[in-house]
């Protein structure tokens, strides 16, 4: 049997089957060299010359990123998600547009309204869960890239990529799609028609919170995706290669950590929607989302670990609630195996979409009747 025919569970829970030849471990060594001998002739025939721009290890954990993907330009990994973020928009040039989405991670929205129009860049916030909005905002000649994040942090906005891909590329821009939430398990931008696909690797692919990092892959080795690979090669933005063993070591239980998390999240976001203490779940699980249909059309087997309730009595009760919780974690992030919650509009500040009632809920691998039972006992002290 050919590796290709393996499915994608299996070829990552063996990180893609390599077995080190020196030493026949089942599990690959850490590199950590900065440097490398050259040949007689001055030439470097291993393919490795210094530090900076590659890694051994950082290579390894890319190639499951890719397969996991199916990026035929291949995956970057990068320090951080933000890092991997900001890499992507080296495709632009200065007179060029962007359109981004009005519900997005807050920390990449405010680099993109402070540092874009310092380079020159133009961007609009859009709502790209309407199409005909997005279309409408289109710059003809000038919009360069469609920036969307599915779901929608910390709304859980739905976006259809495939719709958005054809107006991107009807208008000769290029889409990029941040799909940290979702991971590689729930959904495949590029095979929607995403032209990159983007991940903070810190959180559901690696899963264990102990772990900085960000990736892009490719639909093609072109033009663009070069300038991605330069922007990183010559930034001095890769990931360090202990982070990358550690996130090769996460994503081996990828499937069965994801699988577990979005069983959870379901079962929370049923139950919590007739909660008494709280007014709506936000959850594309959920037959009332406005995006319900459009994910479980693109998404599979889930619709991830995320979600967020909107607590009856506003901020004070939602703050409260989340001081009561003791199985909970108050902690920012996502995706790893232990749950958090966080009272978003807090971390955001001003400015912030987010309504200041809404708890945002990172769904672990805890047993579920825990999990709800401390949410419930939290909700019903908080409301006194």
């Amino acid at each position: 049997m050919n590796e290709t025919d393996l499915h994608p569970a299996t070829r990552v829970a063996q990180a893609m089957g390599r077995i080190d030849q020196a030493t026949r471990a089942v599990i690959a060594p850490i590199h950590v060299s900065t440097t490398f001998i050259r040949d007689p002739d001055n030439q470097y025939s291993s393919g490795f010359v210094y530090g900076r721009p590659d890694n051994a290890t950082v290579r390894e954990a890319e190639a499951v990123l890719a397969m996991l993907e199916a990026a035929p330009a291949g995956a970057l990994l990068f320090g951080s998600g933000m890092a991997a973020a900001i890499a992507v928009f080296a495709v632009l040039n200065a007179g060029d547009h962007v359109l981004a989405p009005r519900i997005m991670y807050w920390a990449l929205r405010h680099w993109l309204m402070t540092e874009l129009p310092r380079r020159g860049i133009a961007v609009d916030f859009v709502a790209m869960d309407d199409p005909a909005a997005v279309a409408a905002a289109v710059l003809p000649g000038r919009t360069r890239l469609i920036w969307i994040e599915t779901p929608g942090n910390p709304l859980w906005t739905i976006t259809d990529i495939a719709a958005i891909a054809g107006i991107a590329h009807a208008a000769g821009a290029r889409l990029a799609v941040d799909a940290t939430v979702a991971s590689p398990y729930h959904l495949q931008p590029l095979a929607l028609g995403a032209d990159f696909v983007m991940h903070a690797a810190t959180k559901i692919l690696n899963g264990h919170s102990d772990v900085v990092a960000g990736v892009v892959a490719g639909a093609r080795d072109d033009a663009d995706w070069q300038r991605i690979v330069t922007a990183r090669r010559l930034g001095g933005a890769i990931l360090g290669p202990f982070e990358a063993f550690l996130l090769m070591r996460g994503m081996r239980t990828l499937f069965l950590r994801a699988a577990a998390q979005a069983a959870n999240a379901a079962a929370l976001a049923a139950r919590l929607a007739a909660h008494d203490h709280v007014a709506h779940v936000l959850y594309p699980g959920l037959p009332d989302h406005p995006g319900h249909a459009i994910a479980a059309a693109q998404m599979r087997d889930g619709f991830g670990s995320m979600l967020s309730i909107r607590v009856r009595g506003g901020a004070a009760h939602a703050i409260a609630t989340a001081a009561a919780v003791r199985v909970w974690h108050r902690a920012t992030s996502l995706g790893g195996v232990e749950s958090l919650i966080e009272h978003r509009a807090s971390i955001e500040g001003e400015g912030t979409p987010c309504p200041d009632d809404l708890l945002r809920l990172s769904v672990g691998i805890e047993h579920v009747e825990d999990l709800y039972a401390d949410l419930d006992r939290a909700l019903r002290a908080a409301s006194g």
